[in-house]
């Protein structure tokens, strides 16, 4: 095939991308809630349950995620925005013993995770499982807390993943060099933790803000990752302008992925609203 025909076949390929993109968004923003944040609950309710008790509110609002959700996306994003300062090209991953520690942390989220569920099967239906306690009584504070853990590993295992693949001219560093800087990055994220639980207005409309967005920049990282690989591009890229079409093409397919969710949750259930638990 001549070269300009492979040309006209990339040209039209991005424009194909950006009008996939176009149609997806206007799609979902038709048939989801109205409003600002009628959207933001529509992102939420692609990748959580929603359920209103473990979950913080703003007087009668609750957050688009969960305490243990919203804790997990603003800990990707916070990671991944530290990582970025630090050096937005570095892509060897961390030292080993700070994987340790994140290793500890996803064990906390899978840990609690379990145990929170466990109570909420014994709420739904009590007397099933009688014999099988809950280690300790789950509470929001400790969902956001093994959320955030579980987000800074996201963001620490994510962040030099993608610049490995995307960069011609990545920094052969570690995007995390050492304890100090994993030390400030989990000290940063404590005080995040800390202000979210002060249940300021002025922190969680930020919060609500930031995870979901959260939700559609991890997913946009990862599929466009995997578009430059499946477009045989890795490594071909030094300016992040040039990475606009793996980026939109990234997103629309989370686009896409939030779609279908949404719909067949909606499908299911019937409601914006929580996962029904049943009596």
């Amino acid at each position: 095939m001549p070269n300009t025909t492979l040309k006209r076949i990339g040209s039209a390929s991005k424009y194909l991308v950006v009008v996939a993109a176009l149609l997806v968004l206007a799609g979902w923003l038709i048939n989801t809630p109205p409003g600002f944040f009628g959207k933001a609950d529509a992102i939420g309710y692609a990748v959580c349950h929603r359920i209103g008790e473990r979950s913080f509110h703003i007087g009668s609002y609750q957050l688009p995620l969960c305490a243990r959700c919203s804790g997990m996306y603003l800990g990707a994003v916070t990671g991944l925005v530290f990582q970025s300062i630090l050096g937005w090209k570095r892509y060897k991953i961390p030292h080993w013993t700070i994987i340790a520690v994140l290793v500890v942390f996803v064990a906390a989220f899978g840990i609690d995770g379990a145990n929170s569920y466990l109570a909420l099967l014994k709420q739904v239906s009590p007397g099933i499982l009688p014999n099988i306690p809950n280690i300790y009584m789950p509470n929001n504070t400790l969902r956001l807390l093994t959320g955030s853990g579980m987000g800074l590993g996201m963001a620490v295992m994510l962040f030099p993943a993608f610049n490995q693949t995307v960069w011609k001219d990545g920094e052969d560093k570690a995007a995390i060099p050492g304890w100090k800087a994993f030390g400030l990055l989990l000290g940063i994220q404590v005080v995040l933790d800390l202000l979210v639980l002060t249940g300021s207005p002025l922190v969680l409309y930020p919060l609500a803000i930031i995870s979901v967005l959260g939700v559609w920049l991890l997913l946009t990282m990862v599929y466009g990752m995997l578009w430059v690989m499946l477009m045989g591009q890795d490594n071909q890229y030094t300016k992040l302008w040039q990475l606009w079409l793996p980026l939109v093409a990234g997103l629309t397919i989370a686009l896409i992925q939030t779609a279908a969710i949404d719909a067949l949750r909606f499908w299911l259930t019937g409601t914006w609203g929580a996962f029904p638990l049943g009596k």
